[in-house]
């Protein structure tokens, strides 16, 4: 740069100088209105907390049951989502439960705005219901009896639509996800679908280098610190001290992108941040036997899987006892659940496919590739695709066979054939898989099975001390008002009471702010400055993640290290050569009820008429192909109508549908061979039923190869002439066909 430059007007010095003023202004403006927005935070904060019954939900909602009134009182409750004007709901259609997880924060993200949960299965059609809860535990209350409590409002929902077309499809976000599982294995007549997201079932599952949340119990020592926490409670655990956990895992967004993107968008943001502050700063509490319980037998323990959890009445959790299909939503992205966790449970419980078909179970996981934990229920992406797909398409997944499958999903456009008879914008399809497909996800060694083992073992040892010779002086000194006192103190409290208008600062802070809007002065967009704050960010990030890599790293190397010493292992008694296993086999009296099933079945395969007749045959022809899609299965509404117009309900066609399927998969020759004595003699029913079949099968793509050649066999059976047939077929006409 020559020197004149810099005197002269409108050179380059000049430009950069007012490049600067420019940006100096816009950031002091926005330094003082992201202070006014962290005040409006605290202001927001302590309106929440001051409620009786603090909740997100954006629909308004009518009280059904209150659990404080039980005979067994929990503070949870049953609420009717009342649906927006513009939202018409189908009473005939199964209602659909939200149940929000409790850990630590407040309830209402499942309904936290209209893409949520609850907005797309309304928008769908279903009656929706929230199980929500109060910030403070009632006395006495354990998750056995919240088990209990919610089994009741599942009752209620149930008695209110004597006329729905299943069971109620009954949703758990996260930690209420394995609640919800644990009561379907203990009462599995109450539920229709379950759609688990986000949920640990398999605590000590994953990979090395990835997501080192699991080694957290082993690293602490167990969960004596658990109990203390409780006990400086006088009862009850802070569930900030949860919150605080979720935020550790990511602290290059807790410290820094989080309130950056609110400063750098001061204009735009902060309605979108306030909304979710609302949830995120609304803390509960819960009562020292719930959360003992959920760290000693389930995040340490890992006993949900392996069958080792028992009620007070005997009663074991079972999840091979589940009837209902199960939809397990995880991400690649999840570093609280990661999909190893949330479907490691499927390797505990079953050898293969067969024996989950064999327990007449029906698992649907779909796997998202990047969204983290908490858009998994909270993003407006994942509930316009996903979560829309699900609510769409519930009565596919309820009438799948037996059997594993990954939902995937194919963006609905021009070519898209029959396109009419998907649902959303995405064409979601149900592929075959098998056990290998999980277990390539990755897993642990035994060595590492080894090593968690132990680390329960060192758990429970600690506890125990810690319960005889600690417990007795904590309780003795921690009053009711010390833990009070103790509970506002906390970090992630503190920092909404600072910025609130409690603090007299704060005041001038309203004032300035409310001087800049009127004057604000947004810096262009291609100011220098603005690109290099851009850049520094980026820095700030990168620095944070290399902290966080590293630390993740030094644990995971403690952890394995530590608890992988064959001393250590020796001493607490853990066999350092053992092969550790949790897959249980089949119990004999299962075993028993199976072989009898089978028998039946097999002497059975001769009965029925034309509408059985047709189902084996479709589904016959159909399994060549390993997947089933939505369009299939929205022509296949036409057989659940006999020739006479008699509809089947839809549990009705299920248990037809599950019946010719286990047919052909015990003896498919004389399933197929037995299908001519079915039939009638009318040519014309017969022929109709084809054309029916061919309909259904070409719903979604041409018939070639395999299912062609089945198809050709399907024909013979019936005693027609496929080549006659395939010259006049109708084109499909999902207005004609659809019941």
């Amino acid at each position: 740069m020559a020197m004149e430059d810099l005197k002269l007007p409108g050179g380059p010095m000049s430009g950069l100088v007012a490049s600067a003023v420019e940006f100096m202004v816009d950031a002091g403006q926005r330094s003082v209105l992201f202070l006014d927005i962290m005040r409006q935070r605290g202001d927001q904060y302590r309106e929440h907390v001051a409620q009786t019954a603090p909740h997100v939900l954006q629909y308004a909602a009518e009280l059904i049951t209150d659990g404080r009134r039980l005979d067994e009182p929990v503070n949870y409750a049953l609420v009717r989502i009342i649906p927006p004007r513009d939202v018409e709901i189908d009473m005939s259609r199964r209602p659909f439960i939200v149940v929000d997880p409790r850990a630590g924060h407040g309830p209402g993200i499942g309904g936290f705005k209209a893409d949520s949960e609850i907005g797309v299965a309304m928008k769908a059609g279903h009656p929706c219901y929230f199980i929500g809860f109060l910030p403070e535990p009632m006395p006495g209350q354990t998750i056995e009896r919240i088990a209990r409590a919610e089994a009741i409002f599942i009752e209620t929902v149930i008695s209110r639509h004597p006329d729905a077309d299943g069971k109620p499809c009954v949703i758990g976000n996260c930690q209420a996800g394995w609640a919800v599982m644990i009561l379907a294995s203990l009462r599995p007549e109450l539920f229709g679908p379950l759609i688990i997201a986000g949920a640990p079932l398999a605590y000590w599952a994953g990979v090395h280098g990835q997501f080192p949340m699991r080694y957290s119990g082993g690293l602490l020592g167990g969960s004596w610190l658990t109990a203390l926490t409780s006990d400086l409670g006088a009862g009850k655990f802070d569930g900030a001290w949860l919150v605080q956990n979720f935020e550790n895992q990511n602290p290059s967004n807790t410290l820094w992108t989080k309130q950056y993107n609110v400063y750098s968008k001061v204009d735009t943001e902060a309605e979108r941040y306030l909304d979710f502050e609302r949830w995120w700063g609304g803390h509960v509490n819960l009562n020292a036997e719930e959360i003992q319980f959920i760290v000693d037998d389930l995040f340490i323990g890992n006993k949900l899987a392996s069958g080792r959890i028992e009620m007070s009445d005997g009663q074991k959790v079972d999840l091979r006892n589940i009837r209902s299909p199960i939809v397990v939503f995880c991400s690649k992205g999840d570093n609280v659940t990661p999909p190893q966790q949330a479907l490691g449970w499927i390797l505990d419980c079953y050898a293969d496919v067969n024996e989950i078909r064999a327990y007449g179970q029906t698992i649907v996981y779909t796997v998202h590739e990047s969204v983290g934990h908490l858009g998994i229920f909270v993003s407006g992406g994942v509930a316009k695709k996903e979560h829309a797909e699900f609510s769409s398409n519930i009565d596919l997944i309820d009438v799948l066979p037996p059997g594993l499958y990954e939902a995937t999903f194919e963006a609905r456009g021009n070519e898209t054939l029959n396109a009419d008879l998907a649902a959303g914008q995405w064409v979601m399809r149900c592929e075959a898989r098998t056990l290998d497909d999980i277990r390539a996800m990755g897993g642990n060694s035994p060595e590492d099975e080894r090593r968690f083992a132990t680390a329960k073992r060192v758990s429970e040892l600690n506890l125990a001390a810690y319960q005889k010779f600690l417990r007795p002086w904590v309780k003795g000194m921690v009053t009711p008002q010390l833990a009070e006192w103790a509970r506002n103190m906390h970090p992630l409290r503190l920092q909404y009471e600072a910025f609130s208008s409690q603090n007299p600062w704060m005041s001038m802070v309203k004032s300035a702010a409310d001087h800049v809007e009127d004057n604000r002065k947004p810096v262009s967009n291609d100011n220098p400055f603005l690109a290099f704050q851009e850049q520094m960010s980026k820095q700030i990030v990168h620095a944070l993640d290399s902290w966080r890599d590293a630390q993740e790293a030094l644990s995971e190397t403690v952890f394995l290290n530590v608890y992988g010493s064959p001393v250590l292992q020796a001493a607490v008694g853990v066999d350092p050569n053992s092969v550790p296993s949790r897959r249980r086999e089949m119990s004999v009296e299962h075993r028993a009820l199976l072989e009898k099933r089978v028998t039946e079945l097999k002497s059975s395969m001769g009965e029925g008429g034309l509408r059985e007749a047709a189902i084996r045959a479709l589904l016959y022809v159909g399994s060549a192909r390993g997947m089933v899609d939505e369009r299939s299965i929205e022509a296949l509404r036409q057989v659940r109508r006999d020739h006479s117009g008699a509809r089947l309900t839809l549990h009705e066609f299920k248990m037809l549908v599950r019946e010719q399927f286990f047919m052909l998969l015990l003896d498919r020759d004389a399933a197929l061979a037995a299908i001519p004595n079915m039939l009638p003699n009318d040519l014309k029913q017969k022929r109709g039923a084809f054309v029916a079949m061919r309909e259904v099968l070409s719903a979604s793509e041409e018939i070639t190869g395999e299912r062609a050649n089945r198809l050709k066999r399907v024909a013979e059976l019936f005693g027609l002439d496929p080549g006659e047939l395939t010259s006049n077929v109708a084109p499909f006409d999902p207005q004609a066909r659809a019941s």
